[in-house]
């Protein structure tokens, strides 16, 4: 049976003091295009929303139940802020160190400034914030899956729009992944403006 994210972490340090929890996720580490995106959002002290009960890891959810639940984090007025890191910079300083950039960027732009992050597996010593990297964590933690969440619709709109600008490589279906079709995509038309050039098999194929 699938574990449920829970408010356990958040609660824990909420009765340490820590007022401001924010969880805090990515999404496109994988990707083959594109930007690599995340989020963080902080889940009020005592927050009770029955919608709540449906937030899981963004992959476990279908794209519409996402959807919804984007929607009704922004309806209920849940703080939450987004860093995006371009395909560009990625191929520059690398894929683990343009995540903590997405994520550092996520921090910064939440409304307030929290008083601690649970984090996905990662650590941000560059953040001067209090912090815990959690294994697994938007598997766990109801404030990383809300993260999770968030960032993940963000990009998929963010790569549907880009399946306009570069038809021909089916991004809004796999959303720059790896897929069978993109790898086809990729061997018949090369590289668009937007493939990491430093993933393989992308390295390895002609600029169009």
């Amino acid at each position: 049976m699938t574990k449920l994210p829970t408010f356990d972490e958040e609660a824990r340090l909420q009765a340490r003091g820590f007022r401001l929890v924010a969880g805090v996720d990515e999404v496109g580490r994988g990707a083959l295009a594109g930007p690599v995106m995340a989020a963080a959002v902080i889940l009020p002290l005592g927050v009770d929303f029955p919608w709540l009960g449906s937030v899981r890891d963004s992959k476990q959810l279908s794209p519409k139940k996402r959807e919804r639940v984007f929607d009704l984090v922004q309806r209920a007025g849940i703080p939450f802020g987004l860093g995006s890191v371009p395909h560009a910079t990625i191929d520059k300083v690398g894929i683990v160190q343009a995540t903590r950039m997405a994520m550092a960027q996520a921090v910064d732009s939440l409304p307030s400034r929290p008083d601690f992050l649970l984090i996905d597996a990662l650590s941000l010593p560059e953040v001067d914030l209090p912090q815990k990297g959690i294994i697994r964590g938007d598997q766990l933690s109801l404030s990383i899956a809300c993260a999770s969440i968030m960032a993940k619709v963000s990009r998929d709109r963010q790569m549907t729009e880009f399946d306009g600008v570069y038809p021909g490589y089916g991004l809004a279906r796999h959303k720059g992944y790896g897929t069978r079709q993109h790898l086809q995509s990729l061997g018949q038309l090369g590289p668009c403006a937007i493939h990491r050039r430093s993933f393989a098999p992308v390295w390895g194929l002609s600029t169009t």
